[in-house]
């Protein structure tokens, strides 16, 4: 009888009590075994955040999400929870690496669809990584901890405004969850703030600016839902709708006749990463008849001071395209003057840091003057961002800037009335006028 005990316990002690998965032990003895194969790791993102105000719906997301994968994987691999948050799996050598690398994607699409508990459903968020052993030569553990240190990590979210630790990380994961479903039901739009040629007295184009209309919060400031968007990692999915809706609207401009209006849309990291990005641009631009000369992308200073190699092959894939590149916020961040040169920007938005009460303050003259300089020296087009006043306006004209884009102008507007602005003509002229006395700039503000 002792004996039968104990070997249950033996057995318990290589089983995961949730998931009832094998641990770590079955797993090394597996690759010691049969050395040359390929090790995946799945990543369950969110598990440990769910689990710290829902243990019994964490414990519910993990079993059903082990289920689906020894499911999906049959009997052609080994299927272990190697911790609380990471399930590894294990092909040996009957299986060809290349079919394992498939079956890991396929797992990846699979195990992001929604799990039901009651009447709950949860998104979960999964990335998967995964590595050759026989590229790599080294002890079970180690190929392991390297696998599963190789995800990369997201930015940090900030916490509604509650002393409830317990509440506020209910709220977060809740507002995560809504803006996983946020593309599919229709909720994320696209507003367009007008782009002003001073010197052609016209509306060259727009900059889409995204929005995310809750159906129970409203609008949802970007400064709450762009950094979870970029943690949860959907930036990707949410970006290539940007692009694809921004397209789309662009292609009516030119079907409305309403000239050669050029629609940017703001690039994240996360998106310069793909190396498809240069395709996908050309396709959506394809898709909706519209000309790469209309269609600009958005980056900061930041990004673009990254890895300069790479980007600026980027960016010469992008140029051949015919695409236009805009470094937007500029001044705030870490480009170097053999950056710029090395990259070759086709604009620079002064950022509204140095566009602000620019009229008044001396030190916001003197870089205001400088950029403006420096765009005219390298034959870089230069726009001042977050134009608010007609006297800000009016300065920064008489320094030679050229285009201008801000609330002076237009707040950020709805497809509609965007295309209203564009055709108003006598307003924009009536903006665009030089001032006479302050008695007209207290009139225009």
């Amino acid at each position: 009888m002792a004996d039968r005990v104990t070997a249950i316990e033996q057995r318990l002690l290589h089983r995961h009590p949730v998931s009832g998965l094998p641990t770590r032990e079955p797993l090394f003895a597996a690759i010691a075994a049969s050395p040359d194969g390929v090790l995946g790791v799945i990543h369950l993102l969110d598990l440990e955040r769910l689990q710290a105000f829902d243990e019994a719906l964490a414990d519910h997301v993990l079993a059903a999400l082990a289920e689906r994968v020894v499911r999906m994987l049959g009997a052609g691999a080994l299927v272990a929870q190697v911790d609380r948050a990471r399930l590894a799996v294990w092909f040996g050598t009957e299986t060809p690496a290349e079919v394992a690398d498939t079956k890991l994607q396929a797992l990846g699409y699979a195990l992001g669809e929604a799990v039901s508990f009651g009447q709950r459903e949860v998104l979960p968020e999964i990335r998967i990584s995964h590595a050759h052993m026989s590229d790599h030569g080294i002890a079970p553990a180690t190929l392991l901890a390297r696998v599963s240190a190789s995800r990369s990590g997201g930015a940090d979210i900030s916490a509604p405004a509650t002393d409830d630790p317990l509440i506020a990380a209910q709220q977060l994961y809740a507002l995560e969850q809504d803006l996983r479903r946020a593309v599919a039901r229709g909720e994320l739009e696209l507003a367009y703030q007008p782009l002003v040629d001073a010197q052609a007295g016209a509306v060259c184009g727009a900059e889409a600016l995204l929005r995310w209309r809750h159906p129970e919060h409203g609008l949802v400031s970007p400064t709450r839902f762009v950094p979870i968007m970029e943690a949860a990692g959907l930036a990707d999915e949410i970006g290539l709708w940007a692009i694809n809706a921004a397209c789309r609207e662009a292609g009516t401009w030119r079907r409305l006749g309403l000239g050669p209006l050029r629609v940017a849309v703001n690039i994240s990291g996360h998106q310069l990463d793909r190396r498809d990005l240069v395709t996908l641009i050309e396709r959506t631009l394809a898709r909706h008849s519209l000309s790469s000369d209309l269609f600009e992308i958005e980056l900061t200073e930041t990004i673009a001071a990254g890895d300069v190699d790479r980007i600026a092959a980027l960016f010469g894939r992008l140029r051949r395209l015919g695409v236009a590149i805009a470094i937007d916020d500029f001044g705030t961040g870490y480009s170097s003057f053999s950056t710029l040169r090395t990259l070759r920007f086709d604009k620079l938005k002064i950022d509204r840091e140095f566009v602000t009460a620019v009229d008044r303050r001396r030190d916001s003259q003197a870089i205001c003057r400088a950029i403006l300089e420096l765009g005219q020296g390298l034959g870089i087009r230069v726009l001042a961002e977050g134009v608010e006043t007609a006297a800000e306006y009016s300065w920064l004209n008489a320094q030679g800037c050229r285009h201008f884009q801000g609330y002076y102008f237009a707040r950020p507007l709805d497809p509609a009335a965007f295309r209203a602005f564009v055709q108003d003509e006598r307003r924009l002229s009536g903006l665009l006028a030089p001032l006479s006395d302050p008695v007209s700039e207290r009139l225009r503000a």
